[in-house]
């Protein structure tokens, strides 16, 4: 087991905190606040694209990926030095950040168009199409659905359109908002490509079982990131493939950049 490195030591500490205060002040919403939220809905601050990467939404979403920090980050810091090991930790935790904006961006333009077309023609018809597709997305549409329908059972066409018309602003801008991203693994995934560049033949044992040299661990890792996030052969699952992704690109982008000063 490789000894803690300070910067590394101090990223474990900052992430254990926010995930105690997330649990402690459960009132305030820490992970709903500083999340990143999807850059159209309300919710959305810039400085989201920073504070996301120190939340987590379970024990096991922390312990792994702190599990990663204490084992990648020893030996990346002593090659970079402290300074550049904590700037390639935020640049490529907020690069991951930017990456599922933009992955973030392609899956909701289509919902906001079908919102629009209902919307453009509000019938029981239209508006059931829209909510089986999308169904609630997070408890509070799902609180908006109900009390929609509560309102307008038995309401005449003419009367219940305006309210139709207020829900749909409501529940767009609630299932917008329910996209909110939150860990580490962007920056990890940033480890972990530097580990495989920096140390290339350096063996690591997958399933703790099978020894596979860093650079194939790595191929390994990115292509599967990369087949789940297109949704090659995988259901759909609530895991920020493209984030993941994204830490890996500003990783190789920024250690090419220094390479060659």
């Amino acid at each position: 087991m490789p000894p803690i490195s300070a910067a590394s030591k101090n990223i474990i500490i900052i992430n254990a905190l926010a995930f105690m205060a997330s649990y402690l002040l459960t009132n305030i919403g820490i992970n709903e606040i500083f999340g990143l939220h999807y850059w159209g809905a309300s919710s959305f601050q810039v400085w989201q694209l920073v504070t996301f990467m120190f939340l987590h939404g379970s024990f096991s979403h922390l312990f792994f990926n702190m599990f990663a920090v204490y084992m990648f980050g020893a030996p990346i810091e002593q090659y970079f030095g402290t300074k550049r090991y904590v700037i390639y930790y935020l640049v490529t935790g907020i690069g991951s950040g930017l990456i599922q904006e933009i992955a973030l961006f392609f899956e909701i333009q289509p919902f906001i168009k079908a919102v629009d077309a209902c919307m453009s023609n509000i019938t029981n018809e239209s508006l059931n199409a829209l909510l089986s597709q999308y169904g609630p997305g997070s408890q509070k549409c799902a609180i908006l659905i109900n009390e929609f329908f509560g309102k307008v059972s038995g309401m005449p066409i003419h009367e219940a359109t305006p309210i139709a018309r207020h829900f749909l602003m409501e529940y767009q801008d609630a299932w917008i908002a329910s996209h909110n991203t939150i860990g580490a693994s962007g920056a990890v995934f940033g480890l972990l490509l530097a580990f495989g560049m920096l140390y290339p033949n350096a063996r690591i044992f997958l399933f703790f079982l099978i020894p596979l040299k860093a650079k194939y661990f790595v191929i390994l890792y990115g292509a599967i990131e990369l087949f789940e996030g297109i949704g090659v052969g995988f259901q759909p699952d609530n895991v920020a493939h493209w984030a993941h992704l994204g830490g890996m690109l500003f990783g190789i982008i920024l250690i090419l950049k220094w390479r060659r000063e």
